[in-house]
């Protein structure tokens, strides 16, 4: 997932006032006091909750700040559960995730709302990864991707499973396919970006990133065997075999700050990106 800023703009989406359980006056008052406004983000894996914040710390020391922008400190969470959890008991005073989820989240509760204070128009680009040794099945990968763009599949599968999905309505249980005698690849699922990627209470997967894979299958010709994970295991599920592929997001550096490729971890390769969406802020509504 290909992000199309760089991190010195994606700095100032952390950057927000007013997000939180009470409204955004008493939370920008709150910011004043002590500084700080808390974010719920889903965990990078290739760095720690500190060091992800020092790279903020630096990126916001060279932009110059007013009075009503406020650094927001990361705090990370396995999974999307544990997250929203924190935010209706107010640990956190916000999360960050994306628009398709945040409307996702907010049609299913309306305890939740869309932060529409101060949160730039920033995009993540999404993909696949797998082990860097396994450079036929991210080919193989990358073909059907870049196939499923130039015959319109892709579009429809936006269509159907993200722009027009119906937040009211259980969401579809989607049939992979199967082709005797080929070889099957383990895919990491983790139901934390509805509808993107979701598990059903039963433990069954659904949503665009499974409906995506069931078209991949047809191209490749070959097996897939969803296993559910949380989304701070996906590169220990990567590494250890556990799983062949994982949905990832591609991550693009301030290359003064951060090194290239910061949060894809050692011997671990990404494909061609297949969906793009912005960031937004989820609070606690009004």
């Amino acid at each position: 997932m290909k992000k199309i800023l760089t991190l010195m703009m994606l700095c100032a989406f952390i950057l927000l006032t007013g997000c939180g359980g009470s409204s955004g006056e008493d939370n920008q008052n709150n910011a004043e006091k002590t500084g700080v406004v808390k974010l719920g983000i889903i965990k990078y894996l290739n760095v720690t909750e500190t060091l992800f914040n020092s790279y903020f710390e630096k990126s916001a020391a060279r932009m110059n700040q007013t009075k009503d922008i406020y650094a927001s400190k990361h705090i990370f969470f396995d999974n999307m559960t544990s997250m929203l959890a924190a935010l209706e008991s107010k640990q956190i005073d916000g999360i960050s995730t994306y628009n398709s989820v945040g409307n996702y989240l907010v049609a299913n509760n309306s305890g939740f709302a869309i932060d529409e204070n101060n949160v730039p128009k920033l995009s993540d680009s999404f993909c696949c990864a797998m082990r860097e040794d396994n450079a036929e099945l991210k080919d193989d990968f990358n073909a059907a991707i870049l196939k499923l763009k130039a015959n319109g599949t892709l579009d429809k599968l936006v269509d159907t499973y993200i722009k027009n999905v119906k937040a009211d309505e259980p969401m579809q249980i989607i049939s992979l396919p199967h082709f005797d005698g080929v070889d099957t690849i383990k895919v990491a699922v983790t139901g934390d970006l509805p509808p993107m990627d979701y598990v059903t209470a039963d433990g069954n997967a659904a949503g665009f990133n499974i409906a995506l894979l069931a078209e991949i299958s047809k191209v490749i010709g070959k097996n897939f065997e969803l296993i559910n994970v949380d989304s701070g295991a996906r590169a220990i599920a990567l590494i250890s075999e556990q799983a062949d592929v994982v949905f990832w997001v591609a991550v693009s550096v301030d290359k003064i700050i951060i090194p290239a490729n910061w949060d894809v971890p050692d011997g671990i390769v990404i494909t061609e990106p297949y969906f793009t969406d912005e960031i937004t802020h989820v609070k606690l509504s009004d």
